[in-house]
């Protein structure tokens, strides 16, 4: 069975929005090796509306080995309002998620999921999201409301930490095992 691996970026305050204002000065040459490991340990993706489309108008155009894996790797979106994806190698899932992605998961392979919204949020709870990197930037953002917070009403799921990690900038790389769904 396959895993669904969870990557978010936060501020330090618990914002996963707004990376304009406090995640890219952080972004270097360890920060990028180490995502793209991540990312090849992944045979898929999976993601919400609002990632598509931020990764649908950026990565097509770009052009480096993150950007050819990411472009070329299948990709999952839930949404219940999107019609058609127009980024190659996209299937939608239009159904109950939790059941959709139980089934992807029977299929094998790992798959990747960048950030911290409404979906991970509800595979989080119902025990579907297996392993959890935070990636705490040392950085106050100051900005967003409720939405854009790590925080989601309802989750009190229990994390065990598997590894930490400082990297040269500052980030603390905190993973997590999540746990698996109760019978």
């Amino acid at each position: 069975m396959g895993k669904i691996i969870n990557s978010t970026f936060v501020s330090v305050d618990g914002v996963i929005n707004h990376m304009d204002v406090w995640h890219f000065a952080y972004v270097d040459d360890e920060s990028d090796q180490i995502t793209l490991e991540q990312l090849r340990s992944c045979e898929s993706m999976l993601m919400g509306r609002h990632t598509y489309e931020i990764y649908a108008s950026a990565w097509p155009g770009r052009g480096n080995a993150y950007a050819d894996m990411i472009n070329a790797m299948p990709k999952y979106v839930a949404s219940t309002t999107l019609d058609k994806a127009g980024w190659n190698n996209t299937t939608v899932i239009r159904g109950d998620l939790v059941t959709e992605v139980a089934k992807l998961k029977q299929q094998g392979g790992d798959i990747m999921m960048h950030g911290f919204g409404p979906v991970a949020n509800t595979l989080m709870t119902n025990g579907l999201l297996d392993v959890l990197h935070l990636w705490v930037h040392p950085h106050f953002a100051g900005v967003g409301g409720p939405g854009d917070l790590l925080l989601n009403q309802g989750n009190a799921t229990r994390l065990e930490l598997t590894g930490a990690q400082v990297l040269k900038s500052g980030i603390a790389l905190l993973s997590y095992q999540a746990p698996p769904a109760r019978p």
